[in-house]
């Protein structure tokens, strides 16, 4: 069963929705994307998600760098997204396509993670100095 455009439209709405009214999550967002600029954010993650799910290509972005700027992001922070992540594509989703998405998410997250705070040559997870 393929992904559609519009599940990922879904998925990104009810998710973020979940985000914003997250305790510990929602702070982070609401420092980093202003109030009138969650339409483009929105916009940005459907084309994310449609280059990740379907390989349309419509993202052209730097995750890594975008989140380099995001004050008060911690690693285990990404459990947490990740848990908030799976736990909406499963209530809206068939378990194979929910499936899909948590793969493809905990790739994404750990990738993310590791970018923003492994530092291999001092044996550690850290977030860099801004």
């Amino acid at each position: 069963m393929a992904v559609t455009e519009t599940q990922i439209v879904e998925l990104v709405d009810a998710f973020y929705a979940k985000i914003r009214a997250d305790s510990v999550l929602g702070p982070v967002f609401d420092r980093a994307i202003a109030p009138e600029s969650w339409p483009v954010h929105l916009a940005k993650m459907y084309d994310f998600w449609s280059s990740v799910m379907l390989t349309t290509g419509r993202y052209k972005g730097n995750p890594l760098g975008t989140h380099f700027k995001v004050e008060g992001l911690q690693p285990e922070m990404f459990a947490r997204w990740l848990g908030l992540f799976n736990a909406t594509a499963g209530e809206l989703f068939p378990p194979e396509i929910a499936e899909d998405f948590r793969v493809k998410s905990e790739r994404i997250a750990e990738s993310l993670k590791l970018g923003l705070f492994f530092r291999p040559e001092l044996g550690l997870m850290i977030r860099p100095s801004s």
